[in-house]
């Protein structure tokens, strides 16, 4: 990368480096360090996908800032350009810092929140049936202001939890655990608020006051690498069409721009990519019928092109159980799922169909519905075909 900054010319850097092979690359090979910090955390897809997408655009404002920062080296005391050798050497400081000192505590922090995120993930199943409980490590470590937290217990719903949710604090080893309502007593709200001010208090830029889960963000828009004005950004929260017309009125937003329209060029594409991927996966079940017993009849189940692509889109939101790996086995899950009850619509249709029959299976340790559709076609002749196939899936809260 800074063989590419060796080649900048004129009196200030250039943004659109950022847009060059060599620094994706390098923003790249930063962001997916940051990502394995979570990689055996168990989340959804989608989840995982936000955070990633986080730790790039973050990756990538850090490397708009080192890039800054060695852009002046590439001259010497009398305004002559080093030799790239000299301009290197001098340089390797500014790399060390921020590849080595900062990347150590943002890599503790970034695998923090997605811990965080993929519990706040979890706990959103069960809506408000639990409370939500502050927990500390309750050792000797625990700062002051971090155990005046210890044991808050608040609903999911109050907005304590979209401030001072952990992580809160470099190297914050605090939870949220789920609390039986029966057992604790809420915590007064205004008291709760007072209590993370505390905590929180030294965090003049509102690096800690977010929560990973609901921002679906490994780091927050304003942290050491933004400005004060990315808390309420559309470009930052990747709301392109309401940003228009944008024009960045300092470098660090032109920046920041630049990298939020890479990512999601590069989203947009793997997506597609996986997409067609596991679409293609599904193939082999539409040449698959698993016959069961509901309701004293045999249904013949089959599956359909708009079928899986149905059941594909339900990794996204109605099912964090079943990944898009365990999609192409659907047929297999589905011999072995137990019958629990059918149902008539709730609402009419255009699609022709007409009931749903629910059977559960365990996948990957947990309880899911398989959801069987009926559909009844009528030809033009009056005669009607009717077909079962596999329709949805979603996940049963134990």
């Amino acid at each position: 990368m800074m063989k590419t900054l060796f080649h900048q010319k004129g009196a200030q850097l250039d943004i659109t480096i950022l847009e060059t092979e060599n620094a994706q690359e390098f923003i790249e090979e930063h962001a997916s360090v940051l990502n394995s910090s979570f990689k055996e955390v168990s989340m959804s897809d989608i989840m995982r996908r936000k955070l990633e997408e986080s730790n790039y655009i973050f990756s990538g404002m850090k490397t708009f800032h080192e890039l800054n920062e060695a852009f002046p080296s590439l001259l010497d005391e009398n305004g002559n350009r080093k030799p790239f050798e000299q301009f290197l050497n001098d340089v390797r400081k500014i790399d060390s810092k921020y590849n080595s000192n900062y990347l150590r505590a943002e890599y503790n922090f970034v695998n923090s929140s997605a811990v965080m995120a993929a519990k706040w993930e979890e706990f959103k199943q069960y809506g408000d049936r639990y409370y939500l409980q502050y927990r500390t490590a309750s050792d000797k470590r625990v700062r002051p202001e971090h155990a005046a937290l210890n044991r808050v217990t608040l609903p999911i719903s109050d907005s304590f939890w979209e401030t001072f949710f952990p992580p809160n604090g470099w190297n914050c080893r605090c939870t949220v655990v789920q609390v039986r309502k029966s057992k604790y007593e809420a915590t007064d709200h205004d008291e709760a608020m007072s209590r993370g001010d505390a905590a929180t208090g030294k965090d003049t830029r509102g690096l800690f006051r977010f929560n990973p889960g609901i921002q679906q963000k490994a780091m927050p828009d304003y942290n050491p690498y933004t400005i004060q004005k990315c808390r309420d950004c559309d470009i930052a929260k990747g709301k392109f069409s309401l940003a228009k017309p944008f024009i960045p009125d300092n470098e660090v937003c032109a920046a920041c721009e630049i990298l939020h329209k890479c990512a999601a060029d590069k989203a947009k594409s793997q997506r597609a990519i996986e997409r067609t991927h596991y679409l293609h996966e599904m193939e082999r079940l539409l040449d698959e019928k698993v016959k069961k017993e509901a309701d004293g009849i045999l249904l013949n189940i089959g599956f359909t092109k708009d079928g899986n692509k149905h059941l594909y889109a339900d990794t996204f939101g109605r099912t964090h159980v079943v990944t898009k790996a365990d999609l192409k086995n659907l047929a297999k899950y589905l011999e072995n799922a137990e019958y629990i009850e059918s149902s008539t619509l709730t609402h009419s249709r255009k699609d022709n169909l007409v009931h749903f029959y629910y059977f559960k299976v365990k996948i990957n340790g947990s309880w899911v519905r398989l959801n069987v559709a009926k559909k009844v076609e009528t030809y033009k002749n009056g005669r009607t075909y009717t077909s079962y196939f596999l329709y949805s899936i979603n996940d049963i809260l134990e």
